[in-house]
């Protein structure tokens, strides 16, 4: 885990070490380590380390391996290092580390740009070729590890957060209305390439992009689940399934226990961190430190789910923490984790993992986590309509559930200067739902949501918050192969029991019935979705800021209802609608962006 930067001219000049070394040291927080820079003519890395695998200086980065003429920064955990490792050593490779950082560098060496389908984890990686100047950038399958881009005239830059890029200077930070629609629309993701800056874009996952010294580019997908249903599983029951997705879901935990450092788990008491707790203890872990957050009710709003985690905790006999918010607290942590965010960030959880993984980076440097189960197994609302309509009808089915605003709504809320044309996340999401595969609308549901919304929501922002401390945090549930076998699972096992079915088979076999029985929960920040106080004291001075004013997004009689009356608009996902245009602007304040 740690923060990548480069710079890669095509113009024939000589890479800009400086800017490149602006932009890693932004990412001191990712990378409290050890950091490092390396430069050669049109290419130059920077890095900043976070130290979990092979803490020995033999694994600082950037990696330059002579033999093969290779240069490399890395960012993520590959957790199949060893046997990859040991296969290409019985390959004649020779290693000077211990570390997976160096392992990446080698699979490269020994199968090109075929390297990624060797790797089992979670990774972005820069990786330079001596004799021909080629840069090859790629991105893990799930999209856990993020890469921001930065190009103009001659010029890429790339970096881990889009903050370092702004920090090597040259970005055009003029809003782009296309992405201003998607943040408004669909539910403030931001599909990729694109980010709410016109200048900077980011990698997708699951694809790897060479950039040829003569400035050509291309680029492959190279992970696609098909999310059908497969002949060697027809013959397969209810029961088949549970345990085909337990022994999967068992070696993914397993998978993430690779480190040199203790590994924790992030206890919410729901059933998908829960099993994680159950794995690992099954696994063997004893002492397994586990950390659980609450906040102070607001509204009626309760703020914490301690009954379940406490429960948990003793269940399994776990190290556990309890960390307590009390409402009059949030203002300052707000304001750290939106300084903190690659991209504005509309869900009150990243308040709630700011101020956890602040706590849990005190105790241990790795945390596994359930994020991820929901989008994988069918656990949201708008899952069960799907199945009751036809291809013809999941858009308009999806859209009524999920999207905050149309293309009328646009409208009300924005100046006509940032009015993007037609809809576009009415237009995303109809070709998503529309391209091939995907065997009914459940399925076609659930693949957007695992391609786009999970990496571009839920995983980021876990990436952002833990990431901000110094804190490594791996997902399970995003393990691919585990991905791949869920989205061959037939939707109704998944949709059984109000969603996650399956899921909740699997747990009945290892955790006590309260966590499985009970309405579904989620990370509460009570302050956040009710605003009051302090908090819409703030959220209205961002509004009101002089560089709100000077930018003039949101028409004024809009904003002006919205903060006569600050509760009554939401979401149909429950977000305040004030809240997400107050924290566009505290995003865009926070990152002097005028």
């Amino acid at each position: 885990m740690c923060g990548l930067a480069g710079e890669f001219r095509r113009d024939a000049t000589r890479a800009d070490v400086a800017a490149v070394e602006r932009m890693a040291a932004t990412m001191c927080d990712r990378g409290p380590d050890g950091s490092g820079v390396w430069s050669n003519g049109s290419i130059a890395l920077g890095h900043r380390r976070l130290g979990i695998i092979d803490l020995s200086a033999a694994s600082g980065q950037p990696v330059v391996d002579s033999a093969s003429g290779l240069s490399a920064v890395f960012n993520g955990c590959i957790y199949n290092y060893r046997e990859l490792r040991a296969e290409l050593a019985a390959k004649g490779h020779h290693f000077f580390s211990k570390g997976d950082s160096e392992v990446v560098v080698k699979a490269y060496a020994e199968w090109g740009l075929d390297f990624v389908d060797h790797l089992v984890g979670m990774f972005a990686v820069a990786i330079s070729e001596r004799d021909t100047g080629r840069l090859v950038l790629a991105r893990d399958r799930l999209g856990v590890k993020p890469l921001y881009l930065a190009e103009s005239p001659g010029v890429l830059r790339f970096a881990s957060t889009l903050p370092a890029l702004l920090a090597g200077g040259g970005v055009d930070t003029t809003i782009d209305p296309v992405a201003l629609a998607h943040y408004l629309s669909f539910h403030s993701i931001v599909p990729p390439p694109r980010t709410i800056l016109r200048g900077v874009s980011k990698l997708p996952p699951a694809t790897v992009r060479v950039y040829e010294a003569d400035g050509t580019t291309h680029e492959r997908v190279y992970w696609n689940p098909p999310f059908l249903r497969h002949a060697e599983h027809s013959g397969w029951s209810e029961q088949d399934w549970q345990d085909a997705l337990l022994e999967s879901l068992t070696t993914a935990v397993r998978r993430r226990m690779v480190a040199d450092v203790p590994v924790g788990v992030l206890l919410s008491g729901g059933l998908d961190s829960s099993l994680v707790v159950a794995l690992l203890a099954g696994e063997g872990q004893r002492e397994l430190s586990t950390f659980s957050i609450g906040f102070d009710a607001v509204g009626g709003r309760e703020g914490d789910e301690f009954r379940y985690s406490d429960l948990i905790a003793k269940t399994f006999d776990t190290d556990h923490h309890q960390i307590r918010v009390a409402a009059q607290d949030l203002v300052p942590p707000l304001e750290a984790a939106v300084a903190a965010m690659s991209e504005p960030m509309v869900s009150h959880d990243c308040v709630a993992f700011y101020l956890l993984s602040q706590e849990v980076s005190r105790h241990v440097k790795v945390v596994q986590s359930g994020q991820g189960a929901d989008e994988i197994l069918a656990g949201y609302h708008w899952y069960p309509p799907l199945a009751r309509v036809d291809r013809e009808q999941a858009l308009e089915t999806y859209a009524r559930a999920f999207f905050d605003r149309d293309a009328a709504g646009l409208a009300r809320v924005l100046n006509p200067d940032w009015l993007a044309d037609g809809d576009p996340a009415r237009e995303f999401v109809a070709a998503h739902l529309a391209q091939p595969g995907a065997q009914s609308p459940v399925d076609a549901g659930l693949r957007i949501d695992t391609q786009i919304m999970l990496t571009d929501d839920p995983v980021k922002r876990v990436d952002n918050m833990t990431m901000a401390h110094g804190l490594e945090a791996r997902v399970p549930f995003l393990d691919h192969e585990f991905v791949e076998l869920a989205a061959a699972c037939p939707p109704e096992l998944k949709l059984a029991q109000g969603g996650k079915g399956v899921l909740k088979e699997i747990g009945r076999r290892m955790l006590p019935h309260e966590v499985i029985d009970r309405p579904k929960g989620y990370f509460p920040v009570p302050g956040l979705t009710h605003l009051e106080g302090k908090l819409l004291d703030r959220v209205r001075d961002a509004l009101h800021a002089p560089e709100a004013r000077r930018r003039d997004l949101f028409r004024t009689d809009y904003v002006n209802a919205l903060l006569d009356a600050p509760n009554a608009e939401l979401t149909p996902l429950n977000g305040n609608k004030l809240w997400q245009l107050g924290l566009l602007e505290m995003w865009l304040q926070s990152h002097a962006i005028d």
